[in-house]
Order: structure tokens, then C-alpha cells, then sequence
């Protein structure tokens, strides 16, 4: 096993990295909308609880849009 050196010598962290987080959720909403298209495709073949869980998602993925709107990050760029 490896042990630091002395306790001053640890690394500088790295800087965060920029992320467009309207994009990520945007996207997660997408798939979210893939998957219900689907699952309404297959009818009553699947559980209805999966449906509903691709309608929170997209749900959920708007509430969070709704929140960077708010709080004045969405069209903000670094």
C-alpha cells in the first residue's frame, strides 16, 4: 500500500470542470420521453408503474428547469 509522504505535500485539487446542466437535464428528459414512447408503443404488455415513472422523470426534469430559470442560471455563460 502507498501512504502519503508528509501531510503538506498532497496535490492541489483540480479546477471544477464547466457543465451546461440545462443540456444534461434536457437530455435526461429526452430519454425520459424515448422510454414512454416505447413503453405506450407496448401497450398493456408492460407494468403501468414504469409509465408512470417516465412521466415523473420528465416531470421532474421540468421542476428542475424551472429552478435554474429561477435562480438565474439558465442562458448564464462562464
Amino acid at each position: 500500500m502507498s501512504r502519503p509522504s508528509a501531510p503538506g505535500s498532497l496535490k492541489p485539487a483540480p479546477p471544477p470542470l464547466q457543465v451546461d446542466t440545462a443540456r444534461v437535464v434536457l437530455a435526461g428528459a429526452a430519454l425520459w420521453a424515448l422510454a414512454l414512447v416505447v413503453l405506450l408503443f407496448l401497450g398493456d404488455r408492460v407494468d403501468r408503474a414504469w409509465t408512470w415513472t417516465c412521466v415523473v422523470g420528465i416531470v421532474l426534469a421540468a421542476v428542475g428547469l424551472a429552478v435554474m430559470r429561477w435562480q438565474g442560471q439558465l442562458g448564464r455563460r462562464r
